[in-house]
């Protein structure tokens, strides 16, 4: 049960959400991404809270949960075609260049159930890059990744708030995400 969790984010912003096992972290992003209702309290969005338009908000975010959400038979092209495709029209060269920029170019029209953990877990991160959403919420984003995967889905965390974005992160080591501070927020 979580009690007494407070934090604000900012445009340009990433927050840590840390804490032990069970303690709450998937939870609380479940309840801010508006998969879970709060028993007490509420989440609000540019000063309002998200119930009183819940589609606007979620048009403004990308959530990525403990599972990628990734059909096995489609390949890494299709399945980005058909996720972002549900949310905004994208181009082949869009696709492309987000399967570039989380390394996986040669991994473009194999199916995701042949990929390994990690390269599964980049292809749902280039999905969170192509959704043009400004709130990213992320859950271990890092979970499965290798030393490059983890340089990688860092920079491209960076590039989002440069851009204006911002992002939340559950995660149990403290990100370092390249030019930006990190807040981390501890749940006990």
């Amino acid at each position: 049960m979580l009690r007494g969790v407070s934090l604000e984010l900012a445009a340009g912003q990433v927050v840590h959400i840390a804490g032990s096992n069970g303690v709450g972290k998937t939870t609380l992003l479940r309840v801010l991404a508006g998969l879970l209702t709060a028993e007490q309290g509420g989440v609000s969005w540019q000063g309002r809270p998200v119930t009183a338009s819940f589609e606007v908000y979620a048009a403004t975010l990308a959530y990525l949960g403990h599972s990628d959400a990734l059909k096995a038979d489609f390949t890494a092209r299709e399945n980005l075609r058909h996720e972002v495709g549900l949310r905004r029209d994208v181009t082949p060269a869009e696709i492309d260049d987000a399967l570039a920029r989380v390394g996986l170019a040669g991994c473009r029209d194999l199916p995701a159930r042949v990929l390994s953990a990690g390269q599964r877990r980049r292809l749902a991160m280039a999905r969170v890059m192509l959704s043009a959403a400004s709130l990213w919420i992320l859950d271990e984003p890092f979970t499965n990744l290798d030393h490059v995967g983890v340089v990688l889905l860092s920079g491209v965390i960076a590039e989002q708030l440069d851009a204006g974005g911002a992002v939340i992160i559950a995660a149990h080591q403290p990100p370092a995400i390249p030019r930006h501070t990190v807040r981390c927020v501890e749940l006990v």
